[in-house]
């Protein structure tokens, strides 16, 4: 056995504590003698190891796994998914000391594992994980937070509510499969992030109010954005637009409902009444835009989904088929564009499958987006 105290104590504490070489060698001796009786350790990678997702394996991953040394199920420390934080995930961690996990040259990494804090399904925190990929990084271009969406099938498509029945365009309902994972923009784009890139701020809402302080307003989402602003933002930071199917899929989260999951409502709702929970839109906004992030997020970890402002996606507009999909991008032909979610002036319009379009060149004080990017 590993007296995990006193091995925490010699390699951390105290103003004589071990230097890197020693610590290393006094680990790897606890080590050797905790392995003797047991199996070869499972093949893994560095990014494995990172348990803190800064992108080294080190002291604070050492760390990390000590704290949790024993039993624990779904703990980031249990790097061989045993249940059990042991000896074989030292080894691990010792294995790849000082190594470093770049999976991702575009971004720095933030928290390799999905939060379950925030992804509350253990069925969706599976499929992330399943993918090998970073949940939550920062493009280093932009700084712009991104979570990662797995691959997966929905039955994209009308999702009434209880007040409001859905438009001739949200029909039929029909399968679709995206294959591969994507990168979603946590929030809408920002008046900050846009004027860091871009420089002239084009949107309205630049005034302080009762409700929103003068310091927050780089925090509100940009707006007064046509399709081709919002894609030449894209273009200049490396990142994209979202299909309309990725921007659905990502909303609904695993729910089949007319809105995503809220606190009180894990599988979604179709009760309009609970929709302030998620959304700035014409009910509670007080017809003006706020700062990112303030309604609860979906299953996934996005926020803002629902209301604040229109989102602009990549599409252009067309009816739907019945048939069954695998990564569309809309139709071929055309000059009007989709763009989803609704905004502070909407009510009916912030359900899941509620489609909204306009020009390449047409803009209003309710239109914004947020990103995507392939890993």
């Amino acid at each position: 056995m590993i007296d995990t105290n006193a091995l925490h104590a010699l390699v951390f504490e105290g103003p004589r504590a071990a230097p890197a070489r020693r610590r290393r060698r006094l680990l790897a001796a606890a080590l050797a003698l905790a392995l003797a009786p047991m199996s070869a350790v499972h093949a893994q990678t560095a990014c494995d190891a990172d348990i803190g997702g800064d992108g080294v394996v080190g002291a604070s991953d050492l760390s990390a796994l000590l704290s949790s040394w024993g039993p624990c199920v779904e703990c980031p420390a249990d790097l061989d998914g045993n249940g059990d934080v042991n000896a074989q995930d030292l080894a691990t961690i010792l294995t790849f000391w000082d190594a470093t996990c770049s999976l991702l040259p575009w971004a720095t990494t933030l928290q390799a594992a999905p939060d379950p804090a925030v992804v509350t399904s253990a069925a969706l925190r599976a499929q992330i994980s399943a993918t090998g990929l970073p949940w939550r990084v920062r493009d280093n271009g932009s700084q712009i937070e991104m979570l990662l969406v797995p691959p997966g099938t929905f039955g994209m498509g009308c999702s009434a509510s209880n007040g409001w029945e859905c438009n001739s365009d949200e029909n039929p309902v029909h399968p679709v499969t995206l294959t591969n994972a994507f990168y979603m923009g946590r929030y809408e784009v920002t008046q900050a992030q846009w004027s860091s890139e871009m420089g002239a701020n084009p949107s309205f809402f630049t005034n302080p109010s009762a409700q929103v302080a003068a310091g927050e307003i780089p925090a509100r989402p940009v707006e007064r954005v046509t399709w081709s602003m919002a894609q030449e933002f894209a273009t200049s930071t490396g990142l994209r637009l979202p299909t309309e199917a990725e921007w659905e899929y990502a909303y609904r989260a695993g729910t089949t409902t007319a809105f995503h999951s809220m606190p009180g409502f894990e599988t979604g709702t179709n009760d309009d009444q609970q929709v302030v929970a998620i959304a700035w839109f014409a009910p509670n906004a007080q017809a003006q835009t706020r700062p990112v992030g303030q309604r609860a997020a979906n299953a996934l970890g996005l926020h803002d989904m629902s209301g604040n402002v229109w989102e602009w996606v990549n599409d252009r507009y067309g009816g739907y088929s019945a048939a069954a999909q695998t990564n569309p991008t809309g139709p071929k032909k055309g000059s009007v564009r989709v763009n989803r979610g609704g905004s502070v002036y909407s009510s009916g319009s912030v359900r899941a499958s509620r489609r909204g379009s306009g020009a390449v060149g047409y803009t209003s004080i309710d239109y914004g987006f947020r990103v995507a990017r392939n890993p």
